[in-house]
Formats: structure tokens, C-alpha cells, sequence
């Protein structure tokens, strides 16, 4: 069931939507949530993640910051590499620091900037975390190994990510045709 009212699950995005969504949004939340796309990262490990946790063409997710409470380092796709390029982040302290300066950008602010270029759009049932979802479920329709999925997202059990993985009507009918 898609997300109505911000309970159910998130929505998978299309590529073409998540492109247009990127549009729509400033280069630090442009930034932030293409990490969140390509990583499969939590919006809360994303908004926390420091300019040291880039390292070569890994990104770092530290135990303090993730919620299974494990590093985990995950490697930087070519089209996250150019769009951190492109938004000429910070190269010390938070990437993505608070309005104070002091702390990171807040989980509010995220979903405020996700939810606004959503409405703008006319987008329903997406969330800061259809990006989790739409990674996991990619990666699984890629033929992906679950474990290697489960790993690189940082899921403390096969159920749990098997929660995040869509499976279409299309995908159920094919599979019945198999025997």
C-alpha cells in the first residue's frame, strides 16, 4: 500500500522521477539525497555523514551515525561523484551543516525540502525514505546478492530488507508461469 498521510511505505521512484525531483531541490538537498539514492543510506546517516567520511571513492557511514550502530562503507557511484562535485560541499566538518552552523541539517528540513519538490510535482506517497527502497529494490531486480545488499544497507536481518524490496504484479505472474 503507497504511503498516504505519511504512514505505509514509501514509494520506488522512477528514474525519471527521481531526476525530476533533483531538479526541483537546492544543490546541498540535490546532494544529500542523491547520497541517499545511490548509497541506500538513511536520510538520518546522509544528513549526519563529514567531509572526512569521503574517503577516495568510498563513503563512510560511521556506527555512531548508522541506526544498527556499524560502519559500514559503501562505494561512490560515478553519478554521485559528479553531483557532489557539482555542489561544492564543505571540505571539513558536516557536509550538510545546520542553519547555526554548529550541528548537521536537521531530519525536518529534509523531508520539508523532499516533501515540497514532491507537491510541486504532484508526486504522492514518496518520502525520504523511497530512496531506501528504491536502491534495495533495484539492486534485488539487478540480480544483486541479498546478502550484498543487506550489507551495503546496513539491514540487521534478511526480513528486515526484504521489507523494503517492491515486488510488482507483473514480477508475481511471471513467477507463477515458471512451473
Amino acid at each position: 500500500m503507497p504511503k498516504q498521510n505519511r504512514h505505509d511505505q514509501a514509494e520506488i521512484w522512477s528514474a525519471d522521477q527521481f531526476e525530476q525531483v533533483m531538479e526541483e531541490l537546492s544543490l546541498k538537498m540535490r546532494s544529500l539525497f542523491s547520497i541517499c539514492y545511490y548509497t541506500g543510506c538513511r536520510v538520518s546517516e546522509a544528513r549526519q555523514l563529514r567531509a572526512e567520511d569521503v574517503v577516495g571513492e568510498t563513503l563512510v557511514l560511521r556506527k555512531a551515525t548508522t541506526k544498527t550502530k556499524r560502519t559500514r562503507a559503501v562505494p561512490i557511484h560515478p553519478n554521485l561523484k559528479a553531483v557532489l562535485a557539482a555542489a561544492e560541499l564543505p571540505n571539513r566538518g558536516y557536509l550538510f551543516p545546520g542553519r547555526s552552523g554548529e550541528g548537521p541539517i536537521t531530519r525536518q528540513a529534509c523531508d520539508l525540502a523532499l516533501r515540497k519538490a514532491c507537491d510541486r510535482l504532484g508526486l504522492r506517497g514518496y518520502s525520504t525514505h523511497s530512496n531506501r527502497r528504491t536502491w534495495a529494490t533495484r539492486l534485488d531486480k539487478a540480480g544483486v546478492r541479498l546478502k550484498a545488499i543487506q550489507d551495503l544497507g546496513g539491514w540487521s536481518s534478511m526480513a528486515a530488507l526484504q521489507r523494503y524490496l517492491d515486488v510488482s504484479e507483473e514480477e508475481k505472474v511471471e513467477a507463477i508461469a515458471q512451473l
